[in-house]
């Protein structure tokens, strides 16, 4: 992570944010906030606000277990608290896996959670974590959660079956779009004849995540998220794991499909069976808008916004499937580690059409149009001047006001999305784009 101590408008939870959220996404399984009062209410209103109003659900929200330490136990120790909330909480609420994650303050002190955790284990599924918000941003504590899942939950020495797979990389809560999103890796992976755990859904339980190591493949959905989580898995239980971009866009959804169905010797027949099916269905729809595409003028230059995950798969699509302009890609995480940033922009220097997006890394708002600024220069009174126009901005909703600024249309996609609500709609694999094309369109249609 970055050494930058502050970041202007921050675009994240706090490692104990993201890790929460992790939990309270896996259907049955309750998080135990061991922290200082008043960290599960602002992480709630930062969910709910930022996450395309994202509601608590089953013990989540301002509903979510915390033992609340106070002054007295963080001079004397606050595992007796947590013992005493862990208690209640078995007591109270129905959950089939709890799992202890911790603030900044109970890290600092060096209360004990596993031993807590250990206290309790005859009575249920239980484990403890450190998540402290300190340790990084909410990508961070997603992936601190699920290190501890694989090492000390997940069942050591199941039989391999050739046709299952895992997926992670695609975050709960920092990508509000996640569980549309993972549903649509979910119905890819199936078309080439397997069988899927996605953790985080509907369609996933405790019990499939508890079995998970029967996997024959872990797959990445991410060059950054979740890659020291497949180290551990790999560790632990012999499962290798592969790394994708994030597939948006039938370009990068065959690309993703051909690269995972070699990686498990599925036929190449099947292989590209699903990318044809696929593709098809994709330009069946598309056709349709082509001519409203072409005759009202759709095609705009493009500024990208967005993480890890996002920034290079929307550029990649604008480009290579839309048939747009991306001119600036800034990526928002503070990542330091070059081999990470090298490998999550790498697809941008070879384009299908060609283009090459000028790319940032930029952790503060209002920089971003400094950005855009210098890439294209101000108008400073003259009388040409490159208007960058017409102009789109596909960012968060901290890039409204930049869309504003130059005159562009605008759709928030990328963590906070504050000015949306966000059910099961995902923008992975080839419906996702078809979703997202639905919206990008949507966007200029009504400012005609």
């Amino acid at each position: 992570m970055s050494s930058r101590c502050s970041i202007e408008r921050p675009r994240g939870f706090c490692a104990l944010g993201g890790a929460s959220l992790a939990v309270g996404a896996i259907p049955g399984a309750v998080p135990i906030m061991h922290t200082a009062v008043g960290c599960g209410g602002s992480i709630y209103w930062t969910q709910l606000g930022a996450t395309g109003y994202l509601g608590a659900g089953y013990v989540g929200g301002m509903a979510v277990p915390s033992s609340n330490v106070c002054e007295k136990d963080v001079i004397f120790g606050g595992a007796e608290r947590l013992t005493e909330q862990v208690e209640h909480t078995l007591r109270i609420v129905k959950g089939e896996l709890y799992v202890i994650v911790t603030g900044c303050m109970t890290d600092i002190i060096g209360d004990d959670i596993d031993s807590v955790a250990r206290e309790f284990q005859d009575q249920a599924r239980i484990i403890a974590v450190e998540t402290g918000g300190f340790r990084g941003d909410g990508y961070v504590g997603y992936d601190l959660v699920l290190r501890g899942l694989f090492r000390d939950f997940v069942r050591h020495g199941e039989e391999t079956q050739g046709d299952l797979v895992n997926v992670w990389g695609i975050v709960p809560g920092q990508d509000a779009f996640w569980r549309g999103n993972l549903d649509r890796v979910r119905d890819l992976l199936e078309s080439l004849g397997l069988r899927v755990n996605t953790f985080f859904t509907a369609q996933d339980s405790v019990g499939s995540l508890e079995t998970s190591s029967a996997a024959a493949l872990n797959v990445v959905v991410s060059q950054s998220y979740g890659l020291e989580a497949a180290a551990v898995f790999e560790e632990e239980h012999g499962v290798p794991s592969l790394a994708t971009q994030f597939p948006i866009g039938p370009t990068a959804t065959a690309e993703f499909l051909r690269s995972v169905g070699a990686e498990l010797d599925v036929s190449p027949r099947t292989i590209e069976a699903a990318v044809a099916a696929g593709t098809d269905r994709y330009y069946r729809y598309v056709e349709r808008v082509a001519d409203g595409y072409n005759d009202l003028d759709f095609q705009r230059y493009a500024v990208v916004v967005g993480d890890a995950n996002y920034a290079p798969a929307l550029t990649r699509f604008l480009a290579d499937d839309l048939g747009w302009l991306p001119e600036l890609t800034v990526v928002t995480d503070p990542i330091d580690d070059e081999d990470i940033r090298r490998n999550v922009v790498a697809p941008l220097a070879t384009l299908e059409s060609g283009l090459t997006p000028h790319v940032v890394w930029e952790t503060n708002t209002t920089d971003v149009g400094r950005h855009l600024i210098e890439l294209k220069g101000a108008r400073n009174g003259d009388r040409y001047f490159d208007s960058f126009s017409p102009a789109f901005v596909v960012g968060s909703s901290h890039e409204r006001e930049l869309a504003r600024n130059i005159g562009a249309g605008h759709l928030t996609v990328a963590y906070p999305v504050a000015d949306r609500v966000v059910l099961d709609r995902g923008y992975a694999g080839f419906d996702g784009s078809l979703s997202l094309i639905e919206d990008l369109l949507s966007v200029l249609v009504k400012e005609r």
